[in-house]
């Protein structure tokens, strides 16, 4: 079964479609036998990205990544190596 990544993508889409027609609700990992579900999140990656990937849930918005403060420079007075080091 050589396929590439795309149709590999296809494939698990269409896995997760069809579950989810047949159930009626979306599929959970255990609704599929351990290959399939390997296949599926190797393919689509973690489970909630394979749903998103299959159109069957909407993706959580990305929180905004706080603002990260800069650090001052570091001076030989603050600095334990360098103060050692002047010592020797």
């Amino acid at each position: 079964m050589d396929m590439a990544l795309d149709e590999k993508k296809q494939w698990a889409i269409l896995q997760l479609q069809e579950k989810q027609r047949r159930l009626g609700r979306l599929p959970k990992k255990d609704d599929f036998d351990e290959t399939d579900r390997a296949r599926i999140k190797a393919f689509l990656g973690p489970w909630p990205r394979a749903l998103e990937a299959a159109g069957l849930k909407e993706a959580k918005p990305k929180p905004p990544k706080p603002h990260k403060r800069k650090k001052a420079a570091n001076t030989a007075g603050n600095h334990p190596e360098k103060e050692r080091e002047s010592l020797e």
